[in-house]
């Protein structure tokens, strides 16, 4: 049973007006029994396996960052607007199909994943149904939509291969990792706002803004989760701690805490460099040396001043609900790894 937000769960987003606050519900109900229709095939398997994370859940952050962004317009319940934030919902499910395969990932949203419970073929089959899904869809959106989702998408793309590759000779490896979040995370987010500043009709400044927040605050709130994933306890996070660790995936903190290379972290890095994929008691220790490395604190400011940065941006916008639930979100993502 899909887990997103319905007229009795909260949003994904800090909304305070009583007002926005049920539009906003009703309009990502909308969206939900759109994207059911969405993921329909000819073929029964196919629409099994297209439905299989939908109906898992998920916050559906995206679509209503589109609604959210919309309101800063005078066409606020378009149907394009409804339009996009599927566009958007439907992109990002299916990078997380692709995701899994190149991660081997067994699990996602508490259900199996499509390569677990199928295979590989499936999957990445699955996750390009689900992009032709959302390319026809754009394709009603006209044709400067259709410019931004194809640059939306090679920028994806762009990240997902680069992760895949280790830096190169000369090349800084903090800044190829911000490149990295920022297609892989940032650039989605991004056009999830300027869609909605686009199709509610917000003027062209606040749609400059509104696309910049995006791209600042969602690879912002993606380091701020990976500085959690060393940080927090898992009866306090709600996940395993070191789950990046074991997967020897590269992290802010790890390599604030690489670039400082002082003499007293060379235990931390012979760990860094160790395999820790099954070992317990190497992953404990790592977490206990980086919680206690300067480089927390260096991640933590990195955060601090993005959302600040991604805050300013905002002062284009109308005051209002929309504003205040934008500016929140940015005081949110500051401070839920301090």
């Amino acid at each position: 049973m899909s887990t997103s937000p319905e007229n009795g769960q909260s949003l994904a987003l800090p909304v305070t007006d009583p007002d926005l606050e049920q539009r906003l519900k009703s309009r990502l109900a909308l969206i939900e029994k759109a994207l059911a229709g969405h993921v329909q095939s000819r073929a029964p398997f196919i629409t099994e396996a297209a439905s299989h994370l939908l109906a898992a859940g998920g916050k559906r952050f995206r679509p209503l960052l589109v609604l959210l962004a919309a309101e800063c317009g005078d066409r606020a319940d378009s149907d394009d607007v409804l339009t996009a934030a599927c566009v958007v919902e439907l992109t990002h499910l299916a990078s997380l199909y692709h995701d899994d395969v190149m991660d081997e990932a067994l699990l996602r949203r508490g259900a199996d994943s499509a390569n677990a419970r199928w295979d590989n073929l499936v999957a990445i089959l699955t996750g390009d149904f689900l992009f032709a899904r959302s390319s026809e869809l754009t394709a009603e959106l006209g044709p400067r939509a259709v410019h931004i989702q194809s640059q939306t998408f090679a920028r994806l793309v762009e990240g997902q291969i680069m992760e895949t590759r280790a830096p190169q000779p000369g090349e800084d490896p903090v800044e190829h990792h911000l490149d990295v979040i920022a297609g892989k995370t940032g650039i989605l987010i991004a056009t999830s706002a300027r869609y909605g500043a686009i199709f509610g009709g917000a003027s062209p400044e606040v749609e400059e803004a509104l696309t910049s927040y995006g791209e600042i605050i969602g690879a912002a709130f993606q380091i701020s989760d990976d500085i959690l994933d060393i940080a927090s306890e898992s009866d306090v996070s709600g996940k395993t701690p070191g789950t990046d660790l074991r997967e020897g995936v590269p992290t802010l903190p790890v390599l604030f805490a690489r670039r400082a290379a002082r003499a007293e972290d060379a235990r931390l890095l012979e760990l860094l460099d160790s395999d820790l994929s099954q070992d317990d008691a190497g992953v404990a220790e790592t977490l206990a040396l980086l919680r206690a490395h300067p480089a927390m604190d260096e991640a933590r400011r990195y955060v601090l001043d993005e959302a600040r940065r991604a805050k300013a941006l905002l002062a284009a916008l109308p005051e209002g609900a929309v504003r205040d639930a934008l500016e929140a979100f940015a005081d949110i993502v500051a401070t839920r790894s301090a």
